[in-house]
C-alpha cells in the first residue's frame, strides 16, 4: 500500500513538471535559426572566378543588424516587392552579411568584385504548399591564381545552416555545416577552376609558340627557310628576320584584341602564296631589294593573322591575357630562330663559300618550297 501511494505521488509530480516545461517554453531564448531557413552556396567556376550565394527566408531576417556605414546607410537600395518594415531588415542585414563575411583562398582574404541582391516573384496566391520568399545575396569574384582550398566565415547570428560547395563540372556538391562566427573545413579546389600563377601561364604559352613552329608549322618553317636562302650574309638575313616578326606581332595582337579580323579561307591560302612568292624570288635574284623587305613584312602581316587563329582556339587566360600573348609570341621567335640556326649550321656553315652552292643548294630548295607552298594554295583554295 505504502509503495503504490508513492508511486502515485511520483507520477504526479512528474507530470507537474512536464506541464511546467510546456507552459514556459515559448518564453525561452530562441539563438538559433530554424533549420533551412539560411543556406549558403559557393560554386567554383571554369572561367577562374567564384560565386557565393548567401539565401534567407524573408521571416527570418534579423532585426537587431545595423548599417555598418557611419553615415547609416546600406550598399544596396530599395529592393522590389518588399514592404517598409522587411526593406528595414534586409538593408542592414545585407550591409552586414558584405562586411562581416571572409572569403578567403589558402588562409588569405579576398573581397568579392561583385554584389548583387535577387528577390524571386512571389508565389501563387493561396498556394498552401509553395516555398518560402527568399532573399539572396550574390558576391562575386576572380579565384586567385594558384589557390588550393576554400574557407567561409560570417561573424552574424545566424545559428547553424547548411553550406554547399561545389567545383563546376562536379556530380554533386560538398556539404558542410556553418555556424556564426567559425569558420567552414577548407575545400579543396579542383585543378580546372584554378587559374594557373603567372610563370605558370609565362612557360605554357612558350611552348605552346614554340611548338607552332617546331614541330608543327610547316609552312612557318618553309617561310623562314626561304627567307634564309636569299642570302648568307648576316645583315640581309637579319634584316628579313626583323621585318617579318615585327608584322606578325602587330597583326597577332590586334587579332586577339579584335581589331582586325580576316576569314582563315583567306589567310590560309595567302600564307602558302606567300611561300611561294618568297621561294621563286630566289631563284630570280642574288641580292636583297628593298622591295624584298616591304613583301615580308606584308607577308608577315598574314601569317600573324595564322598564328592569332591558333591562339584564339587555345584560348588565352583572363587573369594573364597580356601574359600568354607576349609569351605565345616569343615562343614563336624562339621557333624561327631554331630554324634559322639549324639551317646556318647544317647547311650554310660548311658549304657557303663552295662555287656550286647557289646552283646545288640555293636553287632546287628553293624550287622544292615553291612547289609545296604552290599545292598547299590550291588545296585550301579549292578543297
Amino acid at each position: 500500500m505504502r509503495s503504490a501511494r508513492y508511486r502515485r505521488l511520483w507520477r504526479a509530480q512528474r507530470a507537474l513538471r512536464a506541464s511546467l516545461f510546456l507552459l514556459f517554453l515559448p518564453a525561452l531564448p530562441v539563438h538559433a535559426h530554424e533549420l533551412g531557413a539560411i543556406q549558403v552556396t559557393a560554386t567554383f567556376r571554369h572561367d577562374g572566378t567564384y560565386q557565393v550565394d548567401v539565401a534567407v527566408d524573408d521571416s527570418h531576417l534579423p532585426s537587431s543588424l545595423q548599417p555598418g556605414r557611419a553615415d547609416g546607410g546600406t550598399l544596396f537600395g530599395p529592393i522590389a516587392g518588399m514592404t517598409p518594415a522587411l526593406q528595414a531588415k534586409a538593408g542592414p542585414f545585407l550591409q552586414a552579411l558584405v562586411e562581416r563575411s571572409t572569403i578567403a583562398f589558402d588562409g588569405r582574404r579576398v573581397a568579392p568584385r561583385e554584389l548583387a541582391v535577387e528577390r524571386p516573384a512571389p508565389p501563387p496566391a493561396g498556394d498552401p504548399f509553395a516555398p518560402a520568399r527568399r532573399l539572396t545575396l550574390h558576391l562575386r569574384g576572380p579565384i586567385p591564381p594558384g589557390s588550393r582550398a576554400f574557407t567561409w566565415a560570417v561573424a552574424i547570428p545566424l545559428g547553424s545552416y547548411p553550406l554547399a560547395l561545389k567545383n563546376e563540372g562536379d556530380a554533386g556538391p560538398a556539404w558542410r555545416w556553418g555556424e556564426g562566427g567559425t569558420a567552414s573545413a577548407p575545400f579543396l579546389l579542383a585543378a580546372r577552376v584554378v587559374p594557373p600563377t603567372r610563370g605558370r601561364v609565362a612557360l605554357q604559352y612558350l611552348r605552346l609558340g614554340y611548338s607552332h613552329i617546331l614541330p608543327k608549322g610547316t609552312d612557318h618553317i618553309l617561310f623562314v627557310l626561304g627567307i634564309f636562302l636569299l642570302s648568307l650574309r648576316l645583315r640581309p638575313m637579319l634584316t628579313q628576320v626583323t621585318a617579318f616578326t615585327v608584322a606578325h606581332t602587330i597583326t597577332l595582337a590586334l587579332t586577339i584584341y579584335g581589331l582586325v579580323s580576316l576569314s582563315p579561307r583567306i589567310v590560309e591560302p595567302a600564307i602558302a602564296l606567300s611561300i611561294v612568292y618568297v621561294a621563286v624570288e630566289n631563284v630570280l635574284t642574288r641580292e636583297l631589294k628593298p622591295s624584298r623587305v616591304a613583301l615580308v613584312f606584308g607577308f608577315g602581316l598574314l601569317h600573324g593573322m595564322g598564328f592569332a587563329g591558333v591562339l584564339s582556339q587555345l584560348g588565352l587566360p583572363r587573369s594573364e591575357f597580356l601574359t600568354a600573348l607576349l609569351c605565345f609570341n616569343l615562343g614563336v621567335e624562339g621557333g624561327q630562330l631554331t630554324v634559322i640556326t639549324a639551317a646556318f649550321l647544317l647547311i650554310g656553315l660548311p658549304f657557303r663559300r663552295k662555287p656550286w652552292y647557289r646552283q646545288r643548294v640555293v636553287i632546287p630548295a628553293s624550287c622544292a618550297i615553291a612547289l609545296v607552298g604552290l599545292y598547299w594554295s590550291i588545296q585550301r583554295i579549292f578543297f
